[in-house]
C-alpha cells in the first residue's frame, strides 16, 4: 500500500525543503518547530482502464440506465469534454478522454448513432488548438471529428449557440450551450484532478454563457466559500448545484463520466519532486542539482518550454458513470483517499512553492495575476475544515512573480494589471467600477471568438478567487518575486526566507508558528 499523508516536525538535523519557485526550485531552511505537509504517495493505478470504462458505462450509478440502453438510431447525441485546465501537467498519451470517449462512440456506432458532436467545455477560457485537441482526444477521434465540424469548442458568446434554460431559487440566470441543451443525451467527460471539480459544475459552468457564470464567479460568492474543495462550506459549490438541478428539470439528459487520478505527476528524472527531502537518494540530489545548474544558465522562455513539454505519468484511478450527483459522491471520496492528510491546529504562517503551472497557463506564461490565483485561490484553499494558517495569518509564496504576459493567451490581463490594479485591489470595488466594461468590450470578445484569449472578463474571476484568503490574511508576502510586480498585487516582497519571515513577524508576533505545505503533488489537509 502507498504510504499516506506524513506530517513532519523540522528539527535541527532535518534537511533544507524544496520549494517550486516557478520554472526552477529552491532549498530551504524553516525553522525548527515548523511543520512540513508531504501528500500521500501515488494510489495504484486500475490495471485495465479501458475495462474499467467498459464496466462503468454498463453498470451507471444513480437512477440512470446502462449508456448502450440510452442511445439509438436518429438520435441527437453530444459528448462533452474538459478542456486543456485538466489535468496538470498533460498526461502521456492516451489521456484519459480519449480512452473514454472511444468507449463512447464504439456503443454509439453499435447503436447506429449517426449524429454525433463533440465540444470542448471552455466555459470562459481560451479555445484549444489543434496540437492540444489531438493529443485529448487521440488522433483516431481527432481526424473522425475535426475536419467534418463536429469537433467543437463552446464559444460562450454566440447567442445563436445559447438557451436560456431559467432562473435558480437564488434568481440565478442558467444559460448553457444549445447543442448540447437540445440534444436527446448530453456524455459529459470529466478528469477530477481536485474535489473541486466535476459535479454539476462540468456542464453548468464549462458549457455556461458569462450571464450564468457571473452568478457565481464575484467577490460576494468567493468570500462566502470557505474552501472551494469543501463542498459543503463552499458557495460556489452551491450555486452550481442549483444551476445543475435547473438544467436536469428543463429536460436536458445528462450522463456524466468522472475520472481521478493518481499524484504521479512528474516523470523519473524530475523524481526528486516527489520525495521528502530526507529519502533522497544519489540520484535525486545529483537530479535536483543538475536541473537547478541546467535551469539557472537557461533563458525563461526556453525552461518555460521545457516544462510545457513534461508529459505527467499520472493514471486512472477510479471511473464512475452516471446520474450526476450520485458520479460525483463517488469521485469525491476517491479524490480525498489519494489526498487526504489529517492536521491538528492552524498556523501563524503558510509557506507554499508555486510550480511554472496553473489551470490557466497551460504552454504559456504564470503571469503575476495567475501566481496570485494559484497561491490564493488553489493552493490556500487546499483545505477541509479550516484553512491551515490562522484568521490574520500571513502566507508567503516562493515565484519570481515577472512582469510578464502571453500576448495572445492574455491580452486582457495586461489592461487589468496596468489600468485596475494600478487603481485599486480590493475585489468589490472592481467589480463594481470595472468588469463590465472588460466583459463586454468588442476587441476582447474578437480574440476569445476567433482567436486564443481567454475572455476579457477572466482576469477578474482569477483576482476574485483571491477574495476569501485576502479577507482572511493580514498579509501576502512573495519570496523571491519582481519587486515592481509583487507591489502592483498589494503584497509584500522579500528576497529571503530570513526577510520573509521577520516581515511577517510584524504581523503575527515574534514567535509565530509555521506550516509548509509541499505540493505539487496536491493534497488536501484535513484541518481540525
Amino acid at each position: 500500500m502507498p504510504r499516506p499523508g506524513f506530517l513532519l516536525e523540522v528539527e535541527s538535523s532535518s534537511p533544507p525543503t524544496l520549494f517550486w519557485h516557478g520554472e526552477g526550485f529552491r532549498l530551504e531552511r524553516l525553522p525548527v518547530g515548523s511543520r512540513v505537509l508531504y501528500p500521500p504517495e501515488p494510489l495504484k493505478a486500475l490495471e485495465n482502464p479501458r475495462g474499467a470504462i467498459r464496466e462503468a458505462l454498463r453498470s451507471p450509478v444513480g437512477d440512470a440506465k446502462p449508456l448502450e440502453d440510452l442511445l439509438f438510431a436518429d438520435m441527437k447525441l453530444t459528448i462533452a469534454f474538459d478542456d486543456v485546465s485538466l489535468p496538470l501537467p498533460a498526461m502521456k498519451a492516451p489521456d484519459i478522454r480519449q480512452m473514454v470517449i472511444e468507449e463512447v462512440l464504439e456503443i454509439a456506432a453499435r447503436k447506429g448513432v449517426d449524429d454525433v458532436v463533440l465540444i470542448a467545455a471552455l466555459a470562459l477560457h481560451r479555445r484549444m488548438t489543434d496540437e492540444e485537441l489531438r493529443h485529448c482526444l487521440g488522433s483516431r477521434v481527432f481526424d473522425s471529428f475535426s475536419p467534418h465540424g463536429l469537433l467543437t469548442q463552446h464559444d460562450a458568446e454566440d447567442p445563436d449557440n445559447l438557451v436560456h434554460l431559467g432562473l435558480t431559487s437564488q434568481g440565478e440566470d442558467v444559460e448553457i450551450n444549445r447543442r448540447a441543451a437540445e440534444s436527446d443525451l448530453l456524455v459529459y467527460v470529466n478528469i477530477n484532478l481536485v474535489a473541486m471539480d466535476g459535479g454539476h459544475k462540468s456542464v453548468a459552468t464549462g458549457l455556461a454563457s458569462y450571464k450564468s457564470i457571473k452568478h457565481h464567479h464575484n467577490p460576494q460568492t468567493m468570500v462566502n466559500s470557505k474552501s472551494f474543495m469543501d463542498q459543503h462550506h463552499s458557495e460556489l459549490h452551491s450555486s452550481n448545484w442549483r444551476m445543475g438541478r435547473l438544467i436536469a428539470k428543463s429536460g436536458v439528459k445528462v450522463f456524466q463520466i468522472e475520472t481521478t487520478l493518481n499524484t504521479n505527476t512528474f516523470p523519473e528524472n524530475f523524481g526528486f519532486l516527489q520525495k521528502r527531502e530526507w529519502e533522497w537518494e544519489l540520484k535525486d540530489r545529483l537530479g535536483f542539482i543538475g536541473a537547478s545548474k541546467l535551469l539557472g544558465h537557461t533563458p525563461r522562455r526556453v525552461a518555460r518550454s521545457v516544462f510545457h513539454s513534461i508529459l505527467s505519468p499520472h493514471a486512472m484511478t477510479s471511473v464512475s458513470a452516471g446520474e450526476v450527483e450520485a458520479v460525483h459522491e463517488i469521485t469525491t471520496a476517491n479524490v480525498l483517499k489519494q489526498q487526504n492528510i489529517d492536521v491538528e491546529g492552524q498556523s501563524d504562517i503558510l509557506t507554499m512553492g508555486l510550480p511554472y503551472i496553473c489551470p490557466y497557463n497551460v504552454n504559456s506564461i504564470m503571469n503575476p495575476i495567475l501566481v496570485a490565483c494559484l497561491g490564493l485561490g488553489y493552493f490556500f484553499n487546499m483545505y477541509r475544515g479550516r484553512p491551515l494558517v490562522r484568521q490574520g495569518g500571513v502566507v508567503i509564496i516562493s515565484h519570481p512573480t515577472k512582469w510578464e504576459f502571453h500576448p495572445v493567451h492574455h491580452p486582457s490581463y495586461i489592461d487589468f494589471f496596468e489600468e485596475v490594479l494600478a487603481d485599486t485591489t480590493d475585489p468589490v470595488s472592481i467589480s463594481e467600477r470595472y468588469e463590465e466594461r472588460y466583459a463586454t468590450d468588442p476587441w476582447y470578445r474578437h480574440l476569445y471568438r476567433t482567436s486564443y484569449a481567454y475572455h476579457g472578463v477572466h482576469p477578474f474571476y482569477m483576482w476574485y478567487w483571491c477574495a476569501h484568503a485576502l479577507d482572511h490574511l493580514s498579509q501576502v508576502i512573495i519570496l523571491g518575486g519582481e519587486r515592481r510586480s509583487v507591489e502592483r498585487l498589494g503584497f509584500s516582497c522579500a528576497s529571503t526566507l530570513d526577510d520573509a519571515l521577520e516581515i511577517a513577524r510584524h504581523y503575527v508576533g515574534s514567535s509565530p508558528s509555521l506550516t509548509h505545505l509541499h505540493s505539487p503533488p496536491v493534497l488536501m489537509a484535513n484541518v481540525t
